[in-house]
């Protein structure tokens, strides 16, 4: 590893000036948009002998490292004999309010540009412009100041000296990272079967700049499978960081785990578990304000300070680690674990950090993404997922409260969505009776008048608007930008109730937009053990032709469970009918083989229906049951019930797709069976239909993408629940007489084709 170091002008500067507050009251969102036409329509009056956008570059030794320093100045220009380095800058405040935060930055930035073109081309004295542009009135004002490149030299060392503590620290932990992981063997006395396999695969997949879809076998251990040949890649120089992404709060603590276990071996790594906010705000509103909250108050004064304390001292920054430095360094939990992300080696996240378009790490340059790894476990839950990101909605009577709120207060906001509210009537009329409608495309119209909305809510909240007006601007603003991916791979649709009227742009096929979110990563391996059939999650989780796919067998015997299939109709018009049988062969199933079951149903509703008459029928058998909305500590209450080695018989009843049928990790006797009531069909609705429609349209089968292979997920992975290791055994009864087809048999995995029919 050279001594090199490499850091953009922008980011060295910020790291040693910014200053002052977090301060989310409100922020125009049209800044960047407005930020990038007026850097546009500055540098078309430039003269004919400018530049605009001049890379820059340079190197710059301090002590034992060396700096590479680069960027793009936005203007450089030769007028009159003198040279001028020109940062040109957008702000919404009033020009004679400039004073203050920002300025010590922008002219930081400018004057290193100025000092490595001076440094190019041997000049002893150049100029620095800062440009300022009122984005409102778009009046300009310019600063211009003179320096020799020795003044430059002298404050160049500065700022290098200020940054060299933290560029120290980093430096010579990724160095003994390197080389540990160099050192690191697997953590464990020998492999599992298949785990040589996924982890030659992924290895393999990260050397040749790949991406993989793996279906890996619940129990095979596939999260240490995945972290420990992407950590000897990081010792081969293949990568610099690794993102485990995952959907459940139970995976990224399996995901700690692993690292913990490696670090236990030798590995010296730094990891950050990234917690969502409203979970970690130390505040009883999560109100980023810094009137409000003492950890938003001067932020940017203390989070370096912050920064080097917790890597100096910690290798596992987890929820509990974060909290105990924030709260020593007074800075916010959620922005320092986000902070931190740019600095540690791995990185445990929910898909969103990266996948989802308004609240991904903004701040990850393409350089970096070259030598990033993106490991998404439970794959299979990105498609919903993906489809929940990409998609965005409004309703009418969002608008129609704040036309109440803003009558005779603000006649532009009351314009504005007293126009939107009645194009949604409108709407309303041409559908007449329709519950669920589609329609061809956007009106231009629509999206003008939310346009005309944001312009006019912006001035409103900037001062410090209503908390209605925020919520609807944000919704407002989220729509918009989805507006901007609209293609074949979505339907525009529209939902009646009463009087309010939703319109939804439905991203019915997220494989385009995660493949371009996923784009400039070095590799991706999307894993899971029902990640099946293959194809299908490759063609709608983006993948490519030329993708890798590998199928795992189960390294557990056949032996080791018995499947039972009870053919009794599930179905929905069934089901009251089928109820007494199926709580007699639940009765049945415990009273032959006792011990502790997990039964799974299509719905919360079925399940209780089922849980009400079995408890009346058999009060003597232990019983709980999944209740809506549960807490973490409730559900955690939940699985601790199932202990090993109990004398008497437990019945769980869960959801079929919910938080216990998934990630959920109940060894040896603590669960002895599971029984799953259904195929797990999603209910029919006008969405899943849609879903269906589209595929079938692009030739593909529409049912099987919108209902059976959702549904037959959920019965995977709640089957998965059982067989955890080479010593687990247990019972396994499918029930619906579906089961006995081929098209779903099929869908099942080979371990389980030997079953009896009772």
């Amino acid at each position: 590893m050279s001594n090199t170091i490499q850091i953009a002008v922008r980011t060295l500067v910020e790291h040693v000036f910014s200053s002052g507050s977090i301060d989310s009251r409100f922020r125009s969102q049209s800044t960047l948009l407005d930020g990038t036409r007026i850097h546009q329509k500055i540098q078309k009056t430039y003269q004919e002998s400018d530049q605009k956008e001049v890379y820059l570059r340079t190197d710059h030794a301090f002590k034992d490292l060396i700096f590479t320093i680069d960027g793009r100045c936005d203007g450089l220009l030769f007028r009159e004999g003198e040279v001028t380095i020109d940062e040109i800058k957008s702000t919404s405040l009033p020009l004679d309010q400039l004073e203050g935060d920002g300025r010590l930055v922008h002219w930081a930035q400018a004057k290193m540009y100025a000092y490595i073109y001076a440094k190019d081309q041997q000049l002893q004295e150049i100029f620095v412009q800062l440009t300022y542009v009122q984005v409102e009135s778009d009046e300009k004002k310019y600063i211009k100041k003179s320096f020799t490149l020795g003044e430059l030299e002298v404050f160049v060392n500065e700022v290098v000296e200020n940054y060299y503590p933290y560029a120290k620290l980093l430096y010579d932990h990724r160095k003994e990272r390197n080389e540990s992981s160099k050192h690191l063997v697997f953590p464990f006395d020998s492999y599992r079967a298949g785990q040589r396999k996924l982890a030659g695969a992924v290895y393999k997949t990260i050397s040749e700049e790949k991406s993989l879809f793996v279906k890996a076998p619940t129990g095979i251990g596939k999260t240490i499978s995945t972290l420990f040949p992407a950590v000897k890649a990081l010792g081969e120089g293949y990568l610099n960081r690794i993102f485990y992404l995952t959907a459940k709060t139970i995976t990224r603590t399996t995901a700690e785990e692993a690292v913990g276990r490696m670090r236990s071996c030798g590995l010296c790594m730094k990891s950050v578990t990234i917690t969502a906010k409203d979970k970690v705000c130390f505040k009883d509103e999560t109100k980023c304000q810094k009137d409000y909250c003492e950890f938003a108050d001067g932020y940017y004064d203390r989070i370096n300070e912050a920064i080097i304390d917790i890597v100096a001292n910690e290798s596992s920054m987890n929820r509990n680690v974060i909290e105990n430095y924030a709260r020593k360094h007074t800075v916010c939990p959620f922005e320092f674990s986000l902070d931190l992300a740019y600095v540690a080696d791995t990185i445990i996240c929910d898909y969103n950090y990266i996948f989802d378009p308004r609240v991904s790490l903004k701040r990850m340059f393409e350089e970096q993404k070259k030598s990033t790894l993106l490991l998404v476990d439970e794959a299979h839950n990105l498609v919903d997922r993906g489809r929940e990101m990409f998609s965005a909605s409004l309703n009418k009577n969002l608008f129609l409260q704040i036309k109440k709120e803003f009558k005779n207060v603000n006649k532009a906001i009351y314009d504005s969505v007293n126009k939107i509210n009645s194009w949604f009537i409108s709407l309303k009329k041409i559908n007449g009776e329709q519950t669920e409608f589609t329609l061809e495309q956007l009106e231009d119209k629509l999206v003008l008048l939310l346009n005309q909305f944001m312009e006019a809510a912006e001035p409103v909240l900037q001062k410090e608007g209503s908390l209605n007006l925020l919520e609807l601007y944000f919704k407002v603003n989220a729509f918009l930008k989805i507006v901007d991916f609209l293609d074949d791979h979505y339907v525009i649709y529209g939902e009646q109730d009463r009087n309010d009227v939703t319109l939804k742009l439905f991203c019915i096929d997220p494989s385009k937009l995660l493949l371009k979110i996923g784009k400039g990563y070095r590799s991706k391996v999307f894993f899971s053990a029902t990640l099946s059939p293959l194809p299908y999650y490759q063609d709608i989780l983006g993948g490519k032709a030329e993708d890798y796919l590998l199928s795992i067998p189960s390294p557990f015997r056949e032996e080791q469970t018995d499947i039972f299939i009870k053919p009794l109709s599930t179905r929905y018009r069934d089901r009251e009918r089928t109820k007494e049988k199926i709580v007699s062969m639940i009765h049945s199933l415990v009273k032959n083989r006792p011990g502790n079951y997990l039964i799974f149903f299509p719905s919360y509703h079925y399940l209780l229906t089922v849980y009400e008459q079995f408890v009346k029928e058999y009060p003597e058998i232990s019983t709980l049951h999944q209740g809506a909305g549960m807490s973490e500590e409730e559900r955690e209450a939940f699985l601790e019930q199932f202990k090993p080695n109990l004398t008497e018989t437990l019945i769980g009843f869960a959801v079929l797709g919910g938080v216990f049928s998934e990630g959920v990790d109940l060894k040896g006797d603590r669960l002895n069976g599971v029984v799953v009531i259904g195929v797990g069909l999603p209910q029919l609705c006008y969405e899943r239909n849609l879903i269906k429609d589209h595929f079938n349209k692009k030739g593909k089968n529409g049912y099987d993408y919108a209902y059976i292979y959702p549904g037959m997920n959920k019965v995977l992975q709640a089957g998965g629940r059982l067989i955890r290791s080479e010593e687990d055994q247990g019972t396994i009864v499918l029930v619906d007489d579906r089961f006995l087809q081929r098209h779903y048999q099929n869908l099942l995995p080979a371990e389980w084709r030997g079953f009896t029919e009772i």
